[in-house]
Order: structure tokens, then sequence, then C-alpha cells
């Protein structure tokens, strides 16, 4: 998520440090606790902290970490709580917007005032929202592919990412080749894998047995869908070569294999935002009632997820969409989404409410995302045809019959209108 405009200036109503990530602050010097994404600490000592930029203090991570040049446009630094996250601009202040944490709780969140209290934000080195993918698979330094490995297979193992569960034994399987080595067909690797199943297959994939029968049959017991599919693709995990040089720098292979195959998900590299929508009325009382969803946005479109059942509602390219949004007075804000779709066997134009007092921070996102790709340089041409690369572009790719990724137009309520006029894609709606 873009920082908020302005959101640097006076301090909150709520005078306090944010704990989490300033653990002293003195006179002159304070220590900073910078988070990653694997959870590990970057502690640092800077002075003049309540006036120090994102920018400088991103460059004192990376001087830490010892990470090349390419690292300042991959990543960002972020406040990140359980009720929101902000990417910081480099010309933000994290201390003073620390300090304005309640404020922008209240303004952009339906937290309860104990909530907002009690809250605490972080300070994270994560992922740029801005960083095309296409500059991701030029980058060779292998710790910064392991961050965004790291960052990946959390989002994967959450379902912040959801996937079909094909794809989650793809993936587990090559966190299993990092953390475990190569499959070796004389070793117990079922045995390791069920101790940490966790580490490589989200929560809903890993269920096993439970009651008498199951404590009965032990550790014998048969392997479940996910702990077997994921045994199976851990087995086709290829190797370059063999010895202690390549299997070093193999790690950089299955990082970049990792990450490769998160770029077949349409929401990988998103900045999320909380929403609702409206459901579809059924029954006698046409009752319909709202859905919870998480709103997904990159520099390729948006996608609207379901937050309970982890799918995707709609996903649109900025090209097939136009949007807006709205804040009247004593009303929710509301983001408006409109695109092309059929009623009846009609082509009709659909209009999509997204209830969230986040609505301002997605439109601008939006609008951002949409000017960086109207300015970015043009791919080189020499590549002729429209595959000659597995890495240029996965979107082609089919999907499965019912994939989460696929929209489900059926579990949305929208407005739906026929307008003659032409009309602009990737425009706001009042344009």
């Amino acid at each position: 998520m873009d920082g908020p405009e302005g959101s640097a200036g006076q301090p909150g109503p709520a005078e306090r440090s944010h704990r989490s990530s300033v653990s002293s602050v003195g006179a002159r010097a304070a220590d900073v606790l910078v988070y990653l994404a694997d959870d590990t600490v970057v502690p640092l000592s800077v002075e003049s902290l309540p006036s120090l930029s994102a920018h400088e203090l991103h460059r004192a991570v990376r001087d830490v970490l010892q990470l090349p040049d390419i690292a300042l446009e991959a990543f960002a630094l972020w406040l990140v709580s359980p009720l929101l996250e902000v990417q910081l601009k480099p010309k933000h202040q994290p201390y003073k917007l620390g300090r304005q944490w309640p404020e922008l709780l209240l303004r952009f969140t339906d937290a309860s005032d104990d909530d907002v209290a009690m809250d605490e934000p972080s300070l994270q080195f994560r992922r740029n929202v801005f960083f095309p993918k296409r500059r991701e698979l030029q980058i060779h330094d292998e710790e910064v592919l392991r961050l965004l490995y790291e960052e990946a297979r959390g989002n994967v193992l959450a379902v912040r990412y959801p996937c079909d569960a094909e794809d989650c034994e793809a993936l587990g399987a090559l966190v299993c080749r990092v953390q475990l080595g190569p499959y070796q067909p004389g070793q117990p690797a079922a045995c390791a894998l069920r101790e940490k199943l966790d580490s490589f297959l989200p929560a809903h994939l890993c269920k096993r047995g439970h009651g008498l029968l199951a404590a009965l049959r032990g550790r014998g017991t048969k392997a479940g869908p996910g702990e077997q599919g994921l045994l199976n693709a851990y087995r086709e995990v290829k190797d370059a070569g063999s010895g202690d040089h390549e299997r070093e720098a193999s790690l950089s292979a299955h990082y970049r294999s990792y990450l490769l195959k998160c770029h077949e998900l349409p929401f990988y590299g998103c900045a999320f935002f909380h929403g609702e929508v409206d459901k579809p009325a059924q029954g006698f009382l046409h009752r319909g009632g709202r859905r919870p969803v998480a709103v997904a946005i990159s520099l390729e479109g948006v996608h609207v997820i379901d937050s309970r059942e982890k799918h995707v509602l709609l996903g649109l390219r900025f090209q097939e969409l136009s949007w807006d949004h709205t804040s009247p007075e004593e009303e929710e804000p509301v983001l408006w989404l409109e695109f092309d779709g059929e009623s009846e066997g009609m082509p009709v134009n659909k209009l999509l409410k997204v209830y969230s007092k986040q609505a301002e921070l997605m439109s601008g996102l939006i609008e951002y995302c949409i000017e960086l790709s109207q300015t970015a340089e043009p791919p080189a041409p020499q590549e002729p045809a429209p595959s000659s690369s597995a890495l240029a572009a996965p979107r082609p790719r089919l999907r499965r019959q019912g994939s989460v990724v696929c929209s489900r137009l059926q579990h949305l309520s929208t407005i739906d209108y026929v307008d003659d006029e032409h009309h602009q894609n990737g425009a706001t709606l009042d344009r």
C-alpha cells in the first residue's frame, strides 16, 4: 500500500513510541529494529531518529545486510500491524508515522478504540509493490532472492496467496529441497515431511486424523493427500549438478524457481486491503448480506479475494476496468469497479461496490499503478513469437477448471446497466 500523502506531518493524538521497532530513544541515538520476511531482526543504532527518512533507514539496512544496489528498487520499508499495512515512500519519516499510527487506524480501519490503543506497528523490510516481476527475474544475488523467496513462502503458507492444491505441493516441494536438501530415495523423507508439514504446506492441506483411532495408528498412519502429493513433488525436484559447489549454487536456482512459480499467481507482489462486497440475494426473503474480501492491487490489475473461502471472486487487468471512489458524509466509503459482463446473454456494464475505509488508498494506488505502466519503458522488441521465452509472461497459462484464481462472478452482487456510448477502459468512472 502506498503511504498516505502528508502523513509525516504533526504527530497524532497518542504520544507513544512504537515498541515493536524502537527499543530505546535517547537524546542522540536510538536502537531501531527492522524485521525481515523470515522474522529475523536487523538492529540499527541511528542518530536523529525523529527526522530520519525511510530512504536513509533503507540504506542502513542494505549496508548491514551487504545487499547490492538492486535491493533499493526491489524492497521498501513498511509499517505493519494486524490492522494496517503501509508501504513508506522514501521521503516518509517512519518514527513520526509510528507516532501517528492511532490517527491512521481511525482514518483507514474500523478498529475499536480498544484495538487502536493496543495496536503497535513494526518496521519491516519487504518487497516493493512497484517492483516489476520482469525485473525480479533479472536478479542473481542469492540473498536478495532468498528474501523475496521467504516473503512469498510466508504469503503462500498464510493463504494470502490462494493456490490450488497442486501448486501448493509444487511450491512446498521446492521448500523441502531448500530446507532438507536433495531428495534421497534411501532416507525416511516421509517422516521428515510429516514433522514439519506446516512449514511446507498451508494449514488446510496439513489436516491429519484426530482422536483414539489416529492415536493408535500413530506414526505409521497413511499420509494424507497433501502430504503424499508433497512427497511426490519433492521427488521430482531436480538439481543442476552434483557436488558442494553445485549444491550451493542450486539454492539460488530453487529460490528463483519458487518465485517463477509464484509469478503465475495473478496477485503475486500485491498490496492488500480490507473491504466487504454485497452477496447476491438468495432464498424466499432475498436475503443477501455482505462478504468480507481482500482487495489485491499490483502493477497489473485488481483482484477481489474472498477472505473466508480463499478464492478469487473477481480479477481484472487495468485495461479491463474503470474505477472511482466515493466518501459521502455519514456513509461508508466505496471503491467502485466497472467492467464488461453479461446478463441473460446480453452484454452489459457491471458495477461492483467494495465497501472500505481504505477506498481512498485503493483508488490512489490504482491510479499510480496505471501511471507507472504508461510511463514504463517498453520491453525489448527482439523477442519475436508470443511464447519464445518461458520466463516472459505466464498469463496465457490455462487455468484449471474451478481453480482458486478464476473469477466467481456468481458470488457477487453487481449493478448491471447498458451504456451505448463508447467507454474508455482504464479510466476513472467520471472521465
